[in-house]
């Protein structure tokens, strides 16, 4: 019965490896190597400069299959990444050969049915290959670029997730054919057993993976998008806004008058604005007249962007 504990910093790592052997795969994709003796789970990540807080919350996430923290995961994007390159790296260059290996072993070889396995399984490798090579060629740069405050233009997450399919059509082919046919006794039966129970690990190891993408990885490269937009507008509305407003005309607004600016950025009419303020109209038009003059921004476009730049108004609080 699965351990429904949720793991906390100051745990034993033993003692969820020992309560959740699975995690065995996660330490491996988390650079994390054995022979921590009796250390917590924070010492371990520490001695292997793996942010604690990413490494439980996958973890629990394997071992619970509930999000723990996802809104603190998404500040550790670079953990995420070095965990599912190391993640790629052990299945392309480990999980997928040696299964191979072994089911080649278990088959004769020799009938056209062997023959038709063993290409559908390469058939698998391959398609699951491409896919993870697509992501380090496309996505993780992308997501480095990201980091490093560099959006790419024609590219986002939501085209990542376009390609993000399981291959699990060619493994569910597979696994029939070897149930259906498994031979009746003999050495090769027992062999192909082992091959049979190891696909079914490697197919739950590869739907936990995909899904710590599509849960953890593809909401935080969503945020560092939108994070990114809004200050790549921000700086834009700045570059904009400084033609013709100075310092010391901006200093120069009253409290007042900025309240009329952020009724007019919200779209209020002159009535509506007296009304909100409990001003007269009159004194709603001498506000306006003062502002104009005072910062030498006429337009509603142009007030907006003053508002936005000089955070009178949240930017993601406007409609567009």
């Amino acid at each position: 019965m699965k351990n429904k504990k949720n793991y906390e910093p100051r745990d034993k790592m033993v003692a969820l490896i020992r309560d959740n052997y699975n995690v065995l795969q996660s330490l491996g994709s988390f650079g994390i190597s054995l022979g921590f003796g009796d250390k917590s789970v924070e010492e371990v990540c520490d001695e292997h400069q793996v942010d604690t807080r990413t490494f439980l919350a996958v973890v629990n996430y394997t071992a619970n299959g509930e999000i723990q923290d996802e809104e603190t995961l998404q500040l550790f994007v670079p953990t995420l990444m070095k965990y599912l390159k190391a993640s790629h790296d052990y299945f392309l260059g480990f999980q997928l050969p040696s299964i191979r290996k072994e089911l080649k072993e278990a088959l004769d070889g020799q009938s056209n049915l062997d023959k038709l396995i063993l290409k559908l399984y390469d058939d698998y490798a391959r398609a699951i290959t491409a896919h993870m090579r697509y992501e380090e060629k496309m996505v993780f740069p992308y997501v480095e670029g990201l980091l490093n405050g560099v959006s790419s233009g024609n590219y986002c997450v939501d085209t990542y997730s376009s390609h993000h399919s399981q291959e699990s059509q060619r493994l569910r082919e597979l696994k029939g054919i070897l149930i259906r046919y498994l031979p009746a006794n003999g050495l090769h039966s027992h062999k192909l057993l082992a091959v049979l129970y190891r696909i079914y690990n490697n197919e739950e190891w590869l739907r936990l993976h995909a899904e710590v993408e599509e849960r953890f990885f593809m909401p935080a490269v969503r945020l560092l998008e939108q994070r990114l937009h809004d200050d790549t507008v921000v700086a834009k509305l700045s570059s904009m806004v400084n033609i013709g407003v100075s310092e010391d005309a901006s200093g120069q607004l009253s409290d007042r008058e900025k309240e009329v600016i952020v009724a007019l950025v919200q779209g209020m009419s002159n009535k509506e604005i007296a009304s909100h303020l409990h001003i007269s109209l009159n004194t709603v038009l001498t506000h306006r007249r003062n502002i104009a003059a005072k910062l030498q921004i006429h337009s509603p476009a142009g007030l907006t962007i003053y508002a936005i730049v000089n955070k009178l108004v949240d930017i993601n609080r406007l409609t567009p």
